[in-house]
C-alpha cells in the first residue's frame, strides 16, 4: 500500500489515487509504502527512480549500514518503531530515504507513531514544513509513544507489587505472578532497545549536519527525553527484579513449610519407632507375660514420646 502526502496550507493533505497523475501540480512531500508489493515497488521506481529498500531484510542490515549516502545522493536510514501486538510490545523496523526534499518511508506494517503523526499534521498547521521536519517528528512521537508504554508498565507492576507484597502468596498465584514479571521484563527490555535505536537515528542526524537550527534543537529536546526514559526503564528493572526475588522466595517459604511438616513428623515418630523396637525383641523373659498393665504402659509410653517433641516444638515456634 501508498501512501503520498503533501503540504497544503501548512497542513500535511494526503493524496488519493486520483491525484497520483497529478503529482507537478501537488508535490508529494512523504511517500510512505506499507508491507508493499511489487505492483507498489515498480509504481515509485517509474514514478521517482529510487529503488526502495527490501523492507523484508531490515533486520539482516549491518550496523554500519544504517546511516549512509547513495550515489544519487539519497541519504538511508533506518530505524525501529514500537508496536502492540498480541497482548504485548514489539518492535518493527522501518527503512528512509531523504531525497530530493522527500521522504521515503517502507514497513512490513502499520505503527500507530505514524497514524498519530499524520493525525497531528492534519490538524495543526506547521506542524511540519519539510521532509526533515515529518522524520523527525516521527522519532519524536515514537519517544512519546515509549513514553506511555512505560506508563502501563508502572501501573501493571504496581497491580503486581499489591498481589506480592499485599496477601499471602499461593504457589498457583506465585506461577501466575511470575508469569506477568516475566512479560513486563520483555516489554521493557524492547522498549530500552528501541530507544536505543531512535537515539542513535537522531544522532546520525545530527553528526550529518542535515539540520537546520530548530531542527537541530528539536533533535537535542528528542536525545534529553530519550535520556530521561532511559532512568525510567532502569528503574523498571530494578523493580522487576525485586519483585522476581520476593515472588521465588514466597516459594521458598511455602515449599520449606511443607519440608518442615515432614521434618517434625519424622523427629516425632523416632522414640515410639525406638520402644516399639525395643519391646519386639526376643527375650528370654517378657515382663509385659506376667504385668496385667505391661502393653498399655508400652503404648501409653509410646503416645507420651509423640506428645513430647511436639510440646517442645510448640514452645520453641517451630509450628509456627
Amino acid at each position: 500500500m501508498i501512501n503520498l502526502f503533501t503540504l497544503v496550507n501548512g497542513r500535511l493533505a494526503q493524496l488519493d489515487e486520483a491525484a497520483f497523475a497529478a503529482l507537478d501540480a501537488a508535490p508529494p512531500v512523504w511517500i510512505d509504502l506499507v508491507d508493499p508489493d511489487e505492483a507498489d515497488l515498480d509504481w515509485v521506481r517509474n514514478h521517482f527512480d529510487l529503488a526502495v529498500p527490501d523492507w523484508r531484510a531490515l533486520g539482516d542490515i549491518e550496523e554500519s549500514a544504517r546511516f549512509f549516502e547513495d550515489d544519487s545522493g539519497g541519504l538511508h536510514l533506518r530505524a525501529n518503531f514500537l508496536i502492540e501486538r498480541d497482548g504485548g510490545y514489539a518492535n518493527v523496523a522501518a527503512a528512509f530515504v531523504l531525497r530530493d526534499g522527500r521522504l521515503y518511508s517502507v514497513r512490513g506494517e502499520e505503527s500507530p507513531v505514524f497514524r498519530l503523526l499524520r493525525l497531528r499534521a492534519r490538524s495543526r498547521p506547521g506542524y511540519v514544513e519539510n521532509a526533515l521536519d515529518v522524520l523527525l517528528e516521527l522519532f519524536a512521537v515514537d519517544v512519546e509513544h515509549s513514553a506511555d508504554a512505560l506508563e502501563d508498565g508502572y501501573r501493571e507492576l504496581e497491580g503486581i507489587s499489591k498481589m506480592v507484597l499485599g496477601e499471602k502468596l499461593s504457589d498457583t498465584q506465585a506461577g501466575e505472578v511470575l508469569q506477568r514479571i516475566a512479560r513486563e521484563e520483555d516489554m521493557n527490555g524492547r522498549i530500552r532497545q528501541n530507544l536505543m535505536e531512535t537515539r542513535r537515528a537522531v544522532s546520525s542526524l545530527m553528526r550529518g549536519r542535515l539540520l537546520d537550527k530548530e531542527q537541530f534543537n528539536d533533535a537535542r529536546q528528542i536525545m534529553r527525553d530519550i535520556d530521561s526514559l532511559d532512568g525510567h526503564t532502569a528503574f523498571l528493572f530494578d523493580k522487576i527484579n525485586f519483585l522476581m526475588d520476593a515472588t521465588v522466595g514466597f516459594i521458598n517459604i511455602n515449599q520449606n513449610k511443607i519440608i518442615k511438616i515432614f521434618s517434625v513428623a519424622s523427629v516425632a515418630l523416632l522414640p515410639p519407632t525406638l520402644i516399639a523396637s525395643v519391646y519386639g525383641m526376643n527375650f528370654g523373659h517378657m515382663p509385659e507375660l506376667e504385668w496385667r498393665w505391661g502393653y498399655p504402659f508400652a503404648l501409653g509410653l509410646m503416645a507420651l514420646s509423640v506428645a513430647a517433641p511436639f510440646w517442645y516444638f510448640q514452645r520453641k515456634g517451630w509450628l509456627r
